[in-house]
């Protein structure tokens, strides 16, 4: 007799496809998605941030994060069905986890703390694609005319290519079609933080490899024209762009909602989390640590900004980051727009406009065809219009999104999957474990609170020259 391993308590059915949708994730695709997350342009500041903490605080401070960012991911990863974590009902979205396991406060908090950085992400990725698209540009002027040549461009021309790419790629349906768009984004990371930490090392030694920085880098240094303050500001921004590196909770539970099982969903999670958080640290420490041994002091906010030759290598590292930042919008998008769309097929369910599907037919094809819907077509071309708007109309956005990230942080990597942890499992009031979790979130909205006070200080510097719809580099 043939017997089929079916997990207790879920049906065979249940197990490959459940609300009308086929998952086909694994482990693998799971890993993609995560470092097409975790990774953004934003390993090129770590340098940066390094050179702000120094030897002692720089490495280990990475390390810390890396550690809490994987353990609340494996608590948030159990808390993927509920009430429990392998024979519970599935909740789609990170919302979805909050509102089955805590109250309607706490939906609430998570509710503006997830949409807005993912929102902000997306201006973020649209300014940082735009920027780069420049240097290419500046590079190439140089490379004709010589350092001395006139080369500034202004970036809005970038921003609304940027924007178009994305309204095209916004019509694939859902997370699980885009899995060869985040392994490409995933390769591309790999490929300019690989040439970004070659160009480090060839400095590196061609400083006959002395090591530059001191132990408690430019906050301990004598620096010109830096204030006390200031070097405070830096520091505690440093703190949080370092905690923003590792944020991903936000769209966790989406990726977790793509996986196929046996086995079950949060094991595999786990296993990707792993994968995806120990690669994104090697590659962190890499350029963080050889960076700062390479510029010491002087490391500039991005690595890449410290090269000019070879052009080609330098400008293929920022194209690399173009399409990184291409496929990494839609990671941080596709929640959005489910959410949306979600809510408006719940108000008008009978709606022709919003359940019809259109299949044109390709030329030049074999039977091949494309579908797509007028709703999702208008509204996610609406948004995306939107986000291009407001990243062309506050060009010092980054600023705010460094405030952003840091209150998501402690509220979505820590605080949510923490308080989650203890009502799931039932951990009492004053136990040890209780004090150990509740000691990690306050130690996390401590250092939050830090990066968010840095981060204003770098908003209030930025407005002092900031010109709406207008970018130059």
């Amino acid at each position: 007799m043939e017997i089929e391993r079916v997990e207790i308590g879920r049906p065979k059915e249940d197990i490959d496809e459940e609300d009308g949708r086929q998952r086909e994730g694994t482990v693998w695709s799971a890993t993609a998605h995560c470092i097409t997350a975790v990774i953004g342009s934003g390993i090129l500041a770590l340098s940066w941030s390094v050179a702000q903490l120094g030897w002692i605080l720089g490495p280990p401070v990475l390390l810390v994060f890396a550690a809490i960012t994987y353990y609340t991911s494996t608590l948030l990863a159990d808390c993927y069905r509920s009430p429990h974590p392998i024979t519970g009902s599935r909740n789609r979205t990170y919302m979805a986890v909050v509102r089955s396991y805590l109250g309607p406060k706490d939906v609430f908090m998570c509710a503006i703390a997830q949409y807005a950085n993912l929102w902000g992400a997306m201006i973020s990725y649209t300014l940082t694609a735009s920027i780069s698209m420049m240097s290419v540009t500046r590079s190439n002027c140089y490379h004709e005319r010589g350092q001395t040549a006139k080369c500034t461009t202004n970036g809005n021309l970038f921003m609304v290519m940027f924007g178009a790419a994305q309204i095209v790629l916004s019509q694939l349906p859902n997370m699980e079609k885009i899995t060869w768009l985040s392994v490409m984004a995933a390769t591309m990371s790999f490929a300019y933080s690989i040439i970004s930490l070659c160009l480090c090392l060839f400095k590196w030694f061609s400083n006959h490899g002395d090591v530059q920085g001191t132990p408690f880098g430019i906050m301990a240094s004598h620096a010109a024209g830096l204030s006390p303050a200031l070097k405070t500001w830096n520091a505690f921004q440093a703190l949080g762009n370092i905690a923003f590196a590792y944020t991903f909770a936000e769209v966790m539970i989406e990726i977790q909602d793509t996986l196929r099982s046996p086995p079950s969903e949060n094991v595999i999670m786990k296993k990707a989390n792993l994968y995806g958080i120990g690669t994104t640290t090697i590659f962190y420490l890499s350029i963080g640590c050889v960076g700062y041994a390479a510029f010491g002091n002087n490391t500039p906010g991005n690595i890449l900004t410290g090269f000019y030759e070879p052009f080609w290598l330098v400008d293929l590292a920022h194209i690399c980051i173009v399409i990184h930042l291409v496929g990494a919008y839609q990671v941080f998008a596709q929640p959005i727009f489910a959410t949306i769309e979600r809510n408006i097929v719940s108000k008008w369910p009978e709606a022709t406009f919003i359940n019809n599907v259109y299949t044109v037919r390709l030329p030049l094809t074999k039977g091949g065809c494309l579908s797509f819907n007028l709703s999702k077509l208008l509204i996610r071309s609406i948004f995306i219009v939107l986000t291009t708007l407001v990243s062309m109309l506050l060009p010092f956005f980054n600023a705010i999104m460094g405030l952003l990230g840091a209150s998501s942080f402690w509220a979505l990597t820590v605080y949510i999957p923490v308080t989650m942890c203890i009502v799931q499992r039932k951990i009492g009031r004053g136990s040890l474990r209780w004090i150990m979790l509740q000691s990690l979130s306050g130690f996390c909205f401590i250092a939050s609170f830090l990066a968010a006070v840095g981060s204003v200080a770098g908003i209030i510097d930025s407005l002092k020259g900031a010109k709406p719809f207008h970018i130059e580099y």
